[in-house]
């Protein structure tokens, strides 16, 4: 990476209303991922892996969980002013809270001012990859442009669900224009069938951002949006360069795995996300040792898995189990346990995601389901089995069939 004064801003004031009953009670970035994890964690080690030692989370809905979870994971040395710091809508601009990511970099504004660094690396706080942004910051640089947008490679026929970037004829590393879910999107010059879809990720010349944030500030007619107003005023003055993520070599990196990327917006896509990680041959390998994933380390005994009063014996297979987890003669599949679960005999757990402190009692039958924290299933009592009863029973079934059960909710017989 180019010896320049590098600074981090993370994007994590969403409120997430797709993701409910989960971001009821937390920050969209807060929502725990893959047992031990928040979904913050994944740019956070993306930005900290790749050199960067000045950064900054941007909170506002429901931070208390998220800006609690940055203090106690994410401390890094003072003696070098290397920190990453939660920094809450502080209402520098008058009384109201952000109208949109853009307009909450302009609120905070006095971060760039007091560190003053020559290049800002945006990213967003909800999507699950890796990625060294060191090589993106070089592209950057070497590009000339005011800003470098990272993209990932698509299907064209799912062009309709992105931001799609449409590069220049004679430099593929150039964006000549950007569409949101175009219907008729114009495929790769080199790969017919398929597109460039934003990440959410930037790189800025610290000075042509805080430049465009002020003049987007003064537009009454703008969302204030990063991807939506920012970048397209960029590419309308020819000064926006795209960095195909297919460019960018992480450590360790298998090529299974190599350009996963995941926006986990909706309760369907964060559910199939922890599909990724539980096969034999995972999708997106959590166990890279040489670029890993940072969170919290909790202090808890390992998991642990015994036969029941009876002698029973439990199985647990295609499955990953957080520390604290108590087995008892029970069946766990296809599933995602978090800390300090329980799970007593004869109980089984299918095709599910857990959260923390959850109690699943003897017998019960949790299938194509999320319990989030602290959620009590009675002995015998049934999750995810039929969708007709959880829906009278209030608790949110998605299209596709997967049973949400909100935060310290009783699940009765």
């Amino acid at each position: 990476m180019a010896s320049q004064k590098i600074f981090g801003i993370v994007l994590a004031g969403g409120e997430g209303k797709r993701l409910m009953p989960l971001t009821a009670d937390r920050a969209k970035p807060a929502v725990p991922f893959a047992g031990n994890y928040r979904l913050v964690d994944f740019a956070l080690s993306n930005l900290i892996n790749s050199g960067l030692r000045q950064i900054v989370v941007l909170t506002q809905y429901k931070s208390h969980s998220l800006d609690r979870h940055v203090s106690q994971t994410w401390r890094l040395s003072g003696l070098t002013n290397s920190y990453v710091a939660s920094v809450p809508a502080q209402q520098r601009l008058g009384k109201r809270w952000f109208a949109g990511s853009a307009d909450a970099i302009l609120q905070s504004l006095n971060l760039l001012r007091d560190e003053k660094p020559d290049i800002v690396v945006v990213v967003g706080a909800d999507h699950v990859y890796r990625m060294d942004f060191s090589q993106m910051i070089d592209a950057h640089i070497e590009s000339g442009a005011g800003v470098t947008v990272a993209a990932i490679r698509q299907p064209i026929s799912l062009a309709n669900q992105f931001g799609v970037i449409e590069v220049d004829g004679s430099d593929p590393t150039r964006i000549r224009a950007f569409h949101e879910k175009p219907e008729n999107p114009i495929g790769l010059p080199d790969s017919p069938n398929e597109v460039l879809a934003s990440m959410g990720n930037y790189v800025f010349d610290a000075d042509v951002l805080m430049d465009a944030v002020l003049r987007d500030g003064e537009k009454a007619s703008s969302n204030h949006d990063m991807g939506g107003d920012i970048v397209p005023d960029f590419v309308s003055r020819g000064d926006a360069a795209v960095y195909d993520l297919i460019r960018n070599e992480v450590p360790g990196a298998t090529d299974r795995d190599r350009y996963y990327w995941r926006d986990v917006g909706t309760i369907d896509s964060y559910y199939d996300a922890h599909r990724d990680l539980i096969s034999a041959l995972p999708v997106f390998n959590l166990y890279n040792r040489t670029w890993p994933i940072f969170n919290q380390q909790f202090n808890a005994p390992p998991a642990k898995f015994v036969r029941d009063a009876s002698g029973n014996l439990g199985t647990t297979i295609d499955s990953i189990v957080a520390l604290g987890c108590l087995l008892s003669g029970a069946h766990i599949e296809r599933s995602v346990l978090g800390p300090w679960t329980t799970v007593d005999s004869a109980a089984r757990v299918v095709d599910s995601i857990v959260f923390d402190g959850v109690r699943i009692g003897r017998g019960a039958v949790v299938q194509r389901a999320i319990l989030d924290k602290e959620v009590v299933v009675d002995a015998g009592a049934t999750v995810g089995v039929d969708a007709t009863a959880d829906r009278e029973r209030g608790y949110t079934v998605t299209d596709s069939g997967i049973t949400v059960v909100g935060k310290g909710i009783h699940v009765v017989n």
